[in-house]
């Protein structure tokens, strides 16, 4: 089960997410879109050769395993609706692993239990005695997450009818360590001792942890690994399995592969992977994680009583370091010494600064250790108050009702809260005593709440908000709206916290336009509440208040470099690279100015040396550089023997924002891994099941030696265009800084697969995707390792309707990204940037659905 737990010393419903205000991009339904909509499994963005269940939620691949002819796939699932909740065992099955049939759902959630993730087996054994070996059962070994206090422990459920119907044991749980963060068992028959495997996760303690049984019910624990590489997030989802060594069978050896969230490569969630050996008991990794910064002259190592030279204001940081704790005694883990800087000392409510003396830089780079919040430096923004630009107020909420403004449903209720309501954590950050507030009786409630029309006669439209990260796009939004003629021209949301900070719409293109002003909250999960004050007509637009928590370097005043910490207590390296900055004077200031959840930031060993430090999730090894790849647990008792894998196409930074309906969520195409020699290095590899190829549709377009001068023209003349494509190709870089192709392109809209000549890296770039306002964590550019073999890049493109798939190379580099774009957004380019390149060859094929 992969949903983001409550994180140290916060509750669950506290953990912060990146401060965003987004604006609504209004899009007219072509002819074409309406008439995708109204087939089924035709909507906008439904994938065509991707599973997705027919409606509502999924999540974690679940279950796989192959027995009498079929593929199962088991997914977390909720019956109910399409965001999390509800979790239950969803079920489909293939022949050959590309064409799906959804069946009824599997294992249900129940009064006492959800059942998160976890594996099935085939008992053909019968050690269990819930078959014969003549009908052997399948049986599914889950983690019970139970609903009165959160326990969560490893049970079963047997079927004997191929996996259609299911029967939960009645000696559940059959493995209870009393744990709340102990889940995702992967079990498997290990033949050398004629036992079963189970591999499960520790999640907070970042420790996949090994037990062996003769009879699935009875466990005995064997060992532990990790924590190792990233630890930025919980570990979840763990998967062991054999491989052989550039394809020779004599040579073989052991990937744990590990899920994190968050902390992945590309941030939010990912796969890492690790190459080892496994001897029954213990599993080694290869690369026991060690590692030693650059050497360099130490600027502050916080080893004594106090901050020496070092300055505080506020009171979060207290009068000197606090002392590293015990090993396994809280959350914290990676200083360095003795004493490190923690802002948290009375809880998140405190804020403060800890600024060092000036010095002269002198060297290339700073590094140092950092953890705490993810409350990044907003360029803008304002250290302390920022009080309102002059203006007119439409509404400061300090009345009783709510006047003039019209409240429907039973979120808002009569009149303007007074602060923090019942239940509620400490709001903040509001102008006087009342503000509007929908945590009324919790976040269960739904409501809208409406201004009388207005003209607008100024620039700007400014306000405070707050509350849940539900932008107005979503199905459940959290969100203030202005409305002109029927139309959301402007939105903007909370950012999961109970302060309130200034936001500003430009308005100047609407002036004299009559409007008014919606506030609404449709969301019943977590955070789902909005908070609003202090709504005015203003000429200049508000500065957002900083509620960053993060270490910044300041040159003449002005942060020119800022890290962050990444909602983890887990202390890792950073860099400011001080090339650019030589002779200059400077300080270091370590800044807490945030009061919601993950409000404090953590922070050791600062150090001036020639070369960067290398924090560990650019250590680590990733199944996976994009996005959306998580919870990737591959295939057991595969009748060919291959290991074969699929993940979650989502993001737990935004997947439950992501704008599709009636489903929400699909699983990657199934992928054939093996471990291969690269640059010296072993690396998984991947590439999509072949049997992808039993979906094209059409005669292949090909391309050959062709010339690609800098800029971009269409592929083949336009011929190659398409929604639903599979991408072969080969470049020559020739003296091109980057090169490749877009794909979905249209209207303003494209994503870019390229290929960088310089960094020698593999890249998408969904910034301009189509959709991508929905959350703040969505657009942007994600990056794998690729070296060109023999002087050639070589590209696997997979691009569905909501998914582009990249495999570089030969599958070493992978990059897997969601992207939202019109229907008609259909066309494939070829570019190249600063010089030209040579596309060697480039065979592209229509791909049909898997119902037709």
């Amino acid at each position: 089960m992969s949903r983001a737990p409550a994180r140290r010393r916060v509750p669950l419903r506290l953990v912060a997410a990146a401060a965003a205000t987004c604006a609504l991009t209004v899009t007219a339904v072509t002819p074409q879109a309406a008439a995708e909509v109204s087939r089924p499994y035709a909507e906008t963005y439904r994938p065509q050769f991707h599973f997705s269940p027919a409606k509502n939620w999924m999540n974690d691949p679940n279950g796989l395993v192959w027995f009498q002819g079929e593929y199962h796939l088991f997914y977390q699932y909720n019956p109910s609706g399409n965001t999390w909740g509800n979790m239950s065992w969803g079920h489909a099955v293939s022949k050959d692993l590309v064409h799906w049939q959804e069946l009824p759902l599997a294992i249900p959630h129940d009064d006492e239990e959800m059942v998160f993730s976890g594996s099935a087996v085939v008992d053909h054994e019968n050690t269990t005695g819930f078959g014969t070996k003549e009908n052997p059962a399948m049986v599914a070994v889950y983690t019970s997450h139970f609903k009165d206090d959160g326990k969560q422990a490893q049970s079963l459920a047997y079927s004997t009818d191929r996996g259609r119907t299911w029967t939960k044991y009645a000696g559940n749980p059959v493995l209870d360590i009393g744990s709340k963060e102990f889940r995702d068992p992967k079990v498997q028959w290990y033949a050398p001792t004629r036992t079963w495997l189970m591999t499960v996760s520790l999640s907070a303690e970042h420790k996949v942890r090994f037990y062996s049984s003769k009879d699935l019910k009875s466990w005995t624990y064997l060992s532990d690994f990790g924590p190792q590489n990233a630890v930025g997030g919980v570990w979840e989802c763990p998967d062991l399995f054999p491989l052989p060594v550039d394809g020779d069978p004599k040579r073989i050896k052991w990937v744990l592969v590990v899920n994190i969230n968050p902390g992945g490569i590309a941030g939010g969630s990912a796969a890492q992977y690790f190459v080892g050996d496994f001897d029954g008991k213990r599993f080694t990794a290869d690369d026991d994680g060690s590692y030693t910064p650059p050497p360099g002259v130490v600027v502050q190592d916080f080893e004594g009583d106090d901050y020496g030279t070092w300055q505080t204001t506020g009171t979060a940081f207290g009068d000197g370091p606090v002392p590293a704790p015990a090993p396994g005694t809280s959350g914290t883990s990676g200083v360095e010494g003795r004493g490190f800087v923690d802002s948290f000392r009375g809880g998140d409510v405190e804020t403060g600064t800890l600024t060092s003396p000036p010095f002269t830089i002198d060297s290339a780079y700073l590094n140092f250790k950092v953890a705490g919040g993810r409350h990044p430096h907003i360029p803008g923004s304002a250290m302390g108050d920022s009080p309102a630009p002059a203006g007119e107020v439409l509404a400061d909420f300090e009345q009783n009702g709510y006047g003039s403004w019209t409240a429907t449903g039973t979120a808002f209720g009569n009149g303007p809260a007074h602060g923090t309501l019942p239940g509620q954590s400490t709001v903040t950050g509001h102008d006087g005593d009342g503000l509007v507030n929908s945590f009324l009786d919790g976040d269960a409630t739904t409501g809208t709440l409406t201004s009388p029309e207005f003209t607008i006669t100024a620039k700007h439209i400014n306000f405070l908000i707050g509350g849940g990260n539900h932008p107005s796009g979503s199905d459940a939004p959290t969100a203030v709206r202005l409305v002109v003629d029927g139309k959301t021209l402007r939105s903007a949301t909370g950012s999961d916290t109970e302060e309130l900070n200034w936001a500003s719409w430009d308005v100047d293109d609407l002036a004299g336009r009559t409007a008014h002003i919606e506030v609404v909250d449709q969301s019943t999960g977590g955070w789902g509440h909005i908070l609003l004050d202090q709504v005015m007509q203003s000429d200049t637009p508000a500065r957002p208040r900083s509620t960053e928590t993060a270490v910044d370097l300041l040159i003449d005043g002005e942060i020119v470099q800022s890290e962050t910490g990444g909602n983890g207590g887990s202390l890792d390296w950073a860099s400011f690279d001080l090339r650019a900055h030589q002779g200059k004077q400077a300080v270091i200031q370590i800044v807490d100015v945030n009061r919601g959840g993950w409000g404090h930031i953590l922070a050791d060993h600062f150090v001036a040396a020639d070369q960067p430090a290398i924090p560990s999730v650019r250590r680590a090894s990733w199944v996976d550089h994009g996005k959306d790849y998580y919870a990737a647990v591959s295939w057991e008792d595969t009748p060919d023997g291959k290991r074969r894998m699929i993940g979650w196409m989502n993001n737990w930074q935004y997947g439950n924002d992501i704008p599709t309906s009636p489903w929400r969520s699909a699983q990657s195409i199934p992928r054939e891994m093996a471990l291969r020699t690269v640059n010296g290095r072993l690396r998984l590899t991947q590439q999509p099941v072949s049997t992808v190829e039993s979906l094209y549709a059409g005669t292949a377009v090909g391309v050959r030696d062709v010339k690609i001068a800098e800029g971009s023209a269409p592929l083949a003349g336009g011929r190659a265009d398409g929604k639903a494509l599979d991408i072969r190709a080969t470049f020559s870089p020739g003296d091109a800084e980057r090169f490749g192709f877009t794909v979905r392109t249209g209207e303003g809209q494209k994503t870019v697969i390229g290929y960088d000549t310089e960094t020698q890296e593999l890249y998408v770039d969904r910034t301009r995707s189509g959709a991508v306002d929905f959350h703040s964590d969505f657009p942007g550019v994600q990056r794998a390792p690729l070296t060109a073999r023999n002087g050639k890049v070589e590209l696997r493109i997979l691009v569905d309707w909501s998914s582009v798939e990249v495999f570089g190379g030969g599958g070493e580099a992978v990059i897997t990204d969601q992207i939202f774009p019109s229907p008609d957004s259909d066309g494939i380019q070829v570019f190249a940037e600063g010089g030209s390149a040579r596309l060697d060859s480039a065979k592209v094929r229509q791909v049909r659905s898997y119902r037709d």
